[in-house]
Parts: structure tokens; C-alpha cells; sequence
């Protein structure tokens, strides 16, 4: 039995190259251009289309990679400038921080938050939506007994 060697590539799995996208015809009968602008107007080569998801896809992927990783989602320097500012308004004196107790501070708030975010998101189910309302975010630190933050 004799083997064709176009044949044995297709099983091997080799995927048909696209063809690029041809122009679409213009109309027959439009030579009222200028001239001068006819090289200047002409449009760059159509790239190729980006990727749509379908709606809430993308969040999906986003709660996904989220949760693998471990670093700080929070920037460290805007962080770091807010427990500044509201060390401030406690004292008059100028207060020295460490690297790592803004870092142990920023682990901690970054922990509240996101079990914040996940019993508001509960709220919000148990009102059979999926969309979190500041309502959601209220009702959780009702429910917490957070009410004097």
C-alpha cells in the first residue's frame, strides 16, 4: 500500500494555511478622485480580526488567573502613601514605617477585602443576581457586624 506524502501530512495533524483577505471591489465607475490623494487615502493592510469572547468569559479567565497567583494586587506605593495619610490625621508626629509592616498591613487589608468582595458576592446570589450592587458590599458588613468602618 503506497502512502502519498500530501496525505500522510494532513494525518499528522498540519493545519491549512489561511488565505490572506482579499479587497473587496470597488465601485466600476469612480475616478472622481484626486489625483494627489489617491496614493495618500489608500487603507494599511486589514489585520486580522481579534479574538471576541462571549460575555462574562473573560471575567472568568480574569477570576481564574486571580486565584492561581499569590502576589499583591494593590500597588505598593499608593498603598503605602493612604496608611501614611491616615497615620497622619491620628498623629502630629511624622511616624517611621518599616517595608515589611506595610507589607503585613497591605497581606492583611488585601484578606479583608477579598473575603469582603466573596460575602457580598453571596449576598448578591442569594438575590439570584450576578451583578455586585453597593448594597451587597453593605449588607455583608452589616451581616459582619463592620458597621463602624
Amino acid at each position: 500500500m503506497r502512502h502519498d506524502d500530501s496525505s500522510a501530512s494532513r494525518r499528522k495533524g498540519k493545519t491549512p494555511q489561511r488565505r490572506p483577505p482579499q479587497p473587496a471591489p470597488g465601485p466600476s465607475g469612480s475616478t472622481s478622485r484626486s489625483p494627489r490623494l489617491s496614493g495618500a487615502s489608500r487603507l494599511p493592510p486589514a489585520s486580522p480580526k481579534k479574538r471576541r469572547f462571549r460575555p462574562g468569559t473573560r471575567a472568568l479567565m480574569e477570576i481564574r488567573k486571580y486565584q492561581k497567583s499569590t502576589d499583591l494586587l494593590l500597588r505598593k506605593g499608593p498603598f503605602s502613601r493612604l496608611v501614611r495619610e491616615v497615620c497622619q490625621s491620628f498623629s502630629r508626629d511624622a511616624l517611621r514605617w518599616q517595608v515589611y509592616a506595610l507589607l503585613a498591613l497591605q497581606e492583611a487589608a488585601e484578606a479583608f477585602l477579598v473575603m469582603l468582595f466573596s460575602d457580598a458576592n453571596l449576598c448578591a446570589i442569594h438575590a439570584k443576581r450576578v451583578t455586585l450592587f453597593p448594597r451587597d458590599i453593605q449588607l455583608a458588613r452589616r451581616i459582619r457586624g463592620v458597621d463602624n468602618m
